[in-house]
């Protein structure tokens, strides 16, 4: 590791969504210049650091933009891996590796990696179509998930009897027995450059009932202390197994019986650590810089018992963003709003986030409730 720093570097960040933005809004302590590729001209980093409009798809597209960069990490998995790899292969630091994005870009490939090394995770058969799943398909709840191209919930129906077969997914995904759970949880676990790896303590995910995205989260996640340590000996696990560089988020599963299934991972920074801003001694953004810098590892302890809930576009409201409740919510002791720079609202549309940090529980979860019945996004 060297001893002496310098911030010349550049951080090149294929995608310009919110989990740049404040990745940026981090890395600004460190003095790093940001170039950022989006396709979406008013994307939220736009304003904020050096920004190329284009497609993280295109083969050339990603090359050229990658050129001047040093290092050149991702913020949404889908991305050209070819144009990663090209980059790799011209002497630039690419974290995650293209080969780690590759895997987990596809469902199939991601569940076939737990499997195939012992880490535990529900059981699953591949398909090839919707005729498949109506001919693999004997006991329900199933759930058939895409392999590419899902996120934020898309990209996954849930099979409870016959007469949701129609909705089955034609085209290439797996069939998983529908858990019962008993908590959803996640872990986020950085390793850097250097092989050193910590994890943040688990939280605690609560999803919309409709659109499958986390609503809210609680941090720490009420566990006992052998489920919370068998949660992050398989985040560490995942990542070392993958020899992965950067930040990664273990989603899991904790079963009724207490065993801990993994069920997705996401190789960034993640909804499920945004509460690390203001709850954590290293934010999760910060940390994933460290790793791909080459820099130690901060510390994770929790500062305070903390909740985030997601800001979420009103059903019925299409157009430019207006918050109601907004000072209301201010007026309230622990709170910190984020808002992304997303001038256009939409139903369910992820426009920022609430960080709430209070000691007692009973009063978290009071505030949980007051800032999601009063902070709405409207047009």
């Amino acid at each position: 590791m060297d001893t002496v720093y310098q911030s010349t570097r550049k951080i090149g960040v294929l995608g310009g969504g919110q989990l740049g933005r404040m990745l940026i809004q981090s890395g600004i302590d460190y003095n790093v210049p940001f170039k950022v590729l989006d396709p979406d001209a008013n994307a939220p980093c736009a304003p904020i650091a050096e920004f190329v409009h284009g497609k993280l798809k295109d083969f050339e597209t990603v090359v050229k933009f990658g050129e001047d960069c040093d290092v050149i990490t991702i913020e949404i998995e889908h991305v050209n891996t070819a144009a990663l790899k090209e980059l790799q292969s011209k002497g630039k630091h690419v974290y995650p590796q293209p080969s780690v994005i590759e895997l987990i870009q596809d469902k199939r490939t991601q569940k076939q990696f737990y499997a195939d090394r012992g880490i535990p995770t529900s059981p699953f058969i591949l398909v090839e179509n919707a005729e498949e799943v109506r001919r693999k398909t004997s006991t329900f709840p199933m759930v058939n998930k895409l392999g590419k191209e899902g996120y934020d919930g898309r990209g996954v129906q849930i099979l409870r009897s016959a007469a949701d077969l129609p909705k089955a997914f034609d085209a290439p995904g797996l069939l998983e027995s529908l858990i019962d759970f008993e908590k959803e949880i996640a872990v986020i676990v950085a390793r850097s450059s250097q092989g050193e790896v910590r994890t943040f303590p688990a939280v605690e995910m609560v999803f919309h009932p409709e659109q499958n995205l986390v609503e809210y989260l609680y941090s720490p996640a009420q566990l006992t202390s052998a489920v919370a340590s068998e949660a992050e000996r398989i985040a560490r696990t995942v990542i070392e197994q993958l020899d992965m560089i950067g930040l990664l988020a273990v989603e899991m599963f904790v079963t009724k019986e207490g065993k801990v299934l993994v069920n997705e991972i996401a190789p960034r920074p993640h909804n499920s650590g945004h509460q690390t801003i203001e709850a954590n001694v290293t934010s999760q953004y910060e940390q994933h810089l460290r790793a791909i810098l080459g820099l130690p590892l901060g510390d994770t302890s929790i500062t305070c018992p903390s909740a985030m809930v997601n800001l979420l576009g009103e059903p019925g409201y299409e157009g430019a963003a207006k918050y109601e409740g907004f000072a209301d919510v201010l007026a309230m002791s622990g709170v910190h709003v984020h808002l992304y720079g997303k001038q256009l609202t939409k139903p369910f549309r992820k426009m920022g986030h609430v960080t709430i940090a209070d000691a007692d529980p009973q009063e978290l979860k009071r505030k949980v409730e007051r800032v999601k019945n009063t902070l709405k996004i409207i047009s």
